[in-house]
């Protein structure tokens, strides 16, 4: 028997219950492995309380992020060994997939080796954010040396990759957040300048950083009415990617700023790097590179015990955190 994490119905942390049962081993093209540590994402709490975009059957299963070591293989898969240390690119689904348990599966084409100089915190701490971020600034938006890029919810673990992804590539990295409560940690955390949203005019502070040249790329997770400011401080040509929906209020459709500078405004899913294998390789290799050379470096908010999964939830729907939630095992 195997301690798993479920929940039984949908709503808040408490549901959460950890749970004794049978893993089945591996299937073809599938690696399971003995979990160290677990990432925690904000999906999680939007499955887990019943609005997230895969609905799942209950009981359910959770959980998108994980590090451990190789505890069995299926057919077909080559390239790892039982013993080997891993970490876990987020799968496509985490209903059929789901990484909160002592022992969890999942598809050959998502584990990674990561460098060895990673603790099992940082090891699971990796890969939402920085393949995320990576697939808006690097693959979509082929963020340039002389971009402004502004990154709003800039305190989350998908903010600061952004911001060091940005940083990596010698772009200046904006960074908006609600209040200035984490202005200076985010300065040094990296970002070129802070906005707080929720004090200061951001089309004039935007104008005022990047005068006539504007920002060509916006990196944006809430939506609402600060579409508006945003791209009216973008350059002709530039391209919004919406990768959330964070705010609570309708997003307006800025028309006359978008035809006017023939503005690109973008959905976007991390599902769209991890379902095509050359562009998820491509992710793997330009994020291990990146913490190879610590230009990319996974920042912790906090880390909780497996037996405190309901606080860590708990503290993960705060908003307080700067960085990733991680869960030991």
């Amino acid at each position: 028997m195997t301690r798993v994490i479920r929940f039984h119905k949908h709503g808040g942390p408490e549901v959460l219950r950890i749970e004794n049962v049978d893993v089945s081993p591996p299937s073809r093209g599938e690696i399971q492995i003995r979990v160290k540590a677990l990432g925690l994402n904000r999906a999680e709490a939007l499955m887990r309380s019943g609005s997230y975009i895969e609905p799942p059957p209950l009981p359910s299963g959770l959980g998108l992020e994980a590090a451990g070591i190789v505890e069995a293989v299926g057919a077909d898969v080559h390239g790892f060994a039982l013993g080997d240390a891993v970490s876990v690119v987020p799968p496509l689904s985490m209903v059929r997939w789901p990484a909160y348990g002592e022992l969890a599966t999942f598809p050959v084409e998502i584990v990674v080796r990561h460098p060895p100089s990673l603790s099992w915190e940082r090891a699971a701490a990796v890969w939402m954010q920085y393949v995320t971020a990576y697939g808006a600034l690097i693959d979509i938006a082929q963020l340039r040396r002389e971009d402004f890029v502004v990154i709003t919810a800039a305190s989350s673990s998908v903010g600061l990759a952004a911001i060091q992804i940005a940083n990596l590539v010698g772009a200046t990295p904006i960074a908006v957040t609600r209040t200035c409560v984490k202005k200076q940690a985010l300065i040094e955390l990296g970002a070129a300048h802070v906005i707080a949203s929720a004090e200061d005019d951001l089309e004039a502070r935007l104008r005022e950083i990047t005068g006539t040249e504007g920002v060509r790329v916006v990196f944006d997770a809430v939506g609402g009415p600060l579409i508006e400011p945003l791209t009216a401080a973008m350059s002709r040509g530039g391209i919004l990617i919406e990768y959330g929906g964070l705010g609570s209020d309708p997003t307006p459709f800025p028309l006359f700023t978008v035809l006017s500078k023939s503005l690109t405004l973008r959905g976007y899913l991390i599902h769209e790097i991890v379902r095509d294998p050359a562009r998820l390789e491509a992710a793997k290799t330009f994020i291990v590179d990146g913490l190879i050379s610590g230009s990319l470096q996974p920042v912790i908010a906090r880390i909780f015990p497996f037996d405190q999964i309901v606080e860590a939830h708990r503290f993960l729907e705060s908003n307080e955190q700067l960085g990733k939630i991680v869960v030991t095992l």
